[in-house]
């Protein structure tokens, strides 16, 4: 459920780490600037996650360990978002998200606090950030979540069919369910829509069907 009569008209946008280094992560940025939300956004790993993963490989580190790590990847990679521009603000808790938004900004979501304290989220390369912006949607309350990714869908599909295509983690079904929100993926074919669209209610690319429960 919501955590006030506010969080349920929020949307939680992940940006994938895929577009870190193109064209389309200044363009997808500027577009929700543009529609201004209400909107929490989560970051991908990007090119910090792939050093966790080199690393790992490397060093022989563990999986708990690597899970530490490419969280403060996703934060690397928020701290660069939000130097885009001042309407973005870092948030690491519930009661920042809730400010920031109150204050008419745009939470970038800094995971490690909150998901570290989570006994329920699991130390493994088998739930990513797509997974945790789902449970970020669950925790929070939010109507809406949207993935935008590299890659566009040419018709609707599951969010289980979207794991087993390697689009997004193992864990996301899972997580997809228990948010109860209503899911998006966009990719570059959206973008041109996508202000329009999200002015206008809806969320731009292809709707995610998901389980009543897994």
């Amino acid at each position: 459920m919501p955590l006030d009569e506010n969080t349920g008209n929020v949307t939680v946008v992940k940006l994938g780490g895929s577009l870190a280094q193109t064209p389309q992560c200044t363009a997808w940025l500027d577009a929700l600037i543009a529609w201004g939300g209400p909107l929490v956004l989560v970051p991908g790993g990007g090119p910090f996650a792939d050093c966790v993963r080199e690393a790992q490989a490397v060093m022989g580190f563990d999986d708990a360990a690597a899970h530490r790590m490419a969280l403060l990847a996703m934060e690397q990679f928020g701290i660069a978002l939000a130097a885009r521009a001042r309407v973005f603000a870092l948030a690491a808790s519930i009661d920042d998200l809730g400010r920031m938004l109150r204050a008419g900004k745009i939470p970038i979501w800094l995971p490690a606090k909150m998901v570290l304290a989570a006994p329920d989220v699991p130390e493994s390369w088998e739930m990513t950030s797509d997974s945790l912006a789902a449970w970020l949607a669950g925790i929070y309350g939010a109507r809406r979540l949207l993935l935008i990714k590299s890659c566009d869908l040419q018709a609707p599909v599951s969010a289980a069919e979207l794991a087993a295509a390697k689009i997004a983690d193992p864990m996301f079904p899972h997580y997809a369910a228990q948010s109860r929100a209503e899911i998006a993926l966009a990719g570059p074919a959206a973008l041109s829509n996508a202000v329009r669209l999200l002015q206008n209610g809806h969320m731009p690319g292809t709707r995610i069907a998901v389980p009543a429960i897994v």
